[in-house]
């Protein structure tokens, strides 16, 4: 629903459309994620419908400010890209090389996902777009990856053992104080990576959404 990016009303109105569709068909909500993009109007609209029953997949989240607030929505899942966010940094600054620990993306994930453990949040880290098999040998232990095929031949293929990267075994902290629109804004304003890559993304997808429809249009 890239389209709806920016209203919360009306990406609310067709999540419920289309599981009204799946459930239907006989498919529970239990095997359905409404994909929303994680601007401030989508993670208001995925904190309703979890209220609902409704679990969402938060992706297009690039900024520690996203994850934060759609942590403090109750969001089922959230999907930050790791290889975009090394695109970003390999074409706008003079670095174009990263060990996987130094990745920025990598940073980014790892970053997430021991603030949310470290708060009790319940919101499933699950790590996307990689680059490279470093990147997601790096991030081992994260709640959730998803992996490209031609990066699971590389690592089935692959020798030696895995060990985990991503664990936490601290004291679990008190939370802070919900973030506000204002400081959402704020803060995801002042990466500029994250500004450019989120903007980008809902751009494409409805690029994308737009081709879907006319393909489905040309059979009807």
């Amino acid at each position: 629903m890239p389209r709806l990016s920016y209203d919360t009303t009306a990406s609310i109105a067709k999540a419920k459309r289309i599981i009204k569709l799946y459930n239907d068909a006989g498919i529970g909500n239990d095997r359905i994620l409404i994909k929303l993009a994680s601007t401030w109007q989508g993670i208001c609209a995925a904190e309703q419908l979890e209220k609902e029953g409704i679990n969402c997949n938060l992706t297009l989240l690039f900024s520690f400010a996203q994850a934060r607030a759609c942590a403090e929505a109750g969001v089922f899942l959230i999907s930050p890209f790791v290889g975009r966010i090394l695109d970003w940094y390999k074409a706008n600054t003079d670095k174009k090389e990263y060990a996987p620990a130094e990745d920025p993306g990598v940073v980014s994930v790892s970053e997430i996902y021991e603030y949310y453990k470290q708060h009790g949040y319940e919101t499933v880290v699950m790590g996307a777009s990689f680059r490279n098999v470093g990147e997601i040998l790096e991030l081992a232990g994260c709640d959730r990856l998803t992996i490209a095929p031609a990066l699971l031949k590389e690592l089935a293929e692959s020798e030696g053992a895995i060990e985990r990267k991503l664990t936490f075994s601290g004291e679990v902290k008190a939370r802070p104080e919900r973030i506000t629109e204002s400081q959402f804004l704020w803060q995801h304003n002042q990466d500029p990576m994250a500004v450019d890559k989120l903007a980008e993304g809902i751009r494409k997808f409805a690029i994308d959404q737009e081709k879907l429809e006319k393909m489905i249009g040309d059979l009807l």
